[in-house]
């Protein structure tokens, strides 16, 4: 924890219906930028991400819960991932 502080990094998770996988990204990285760490054609093909905070999601137990409950955001490219 302390090396990512001193080093601006950061930990995004994609989930799908099958895996979840943790990716280290700079802190403040738009949702392009971070998207490009998982595949080049992400980031020159990104146009919008569904987003969900991980406290969110763990409030909520799942993430159809947290849809229903209205927490699930679609944001575009100026996004600044957190």
């Amino acid at each position: 924890r302390t090396a990512y502080e001193i080093l601006q990094l950061q930990t995004y998770y994609t989930s799908g219906p099958t895996e979840t996988r943790a990716w280290t990204i700079g802190k403040g990285w738009t949702a392009p930028k971070a998207a490009g760490v998982i595949h080049g054609d992400f980031e020159r093909g990104f146009i919008r991400a569904e987003t969900i905070s991980y406290d969110d999601l763990v409030d909520c137990g799942s993430e159809s819960a947290a849809k229903s409950k209205g927490l699930l955001r679609s944001e575009g490219k100026e996004y600044v991932v957190q």
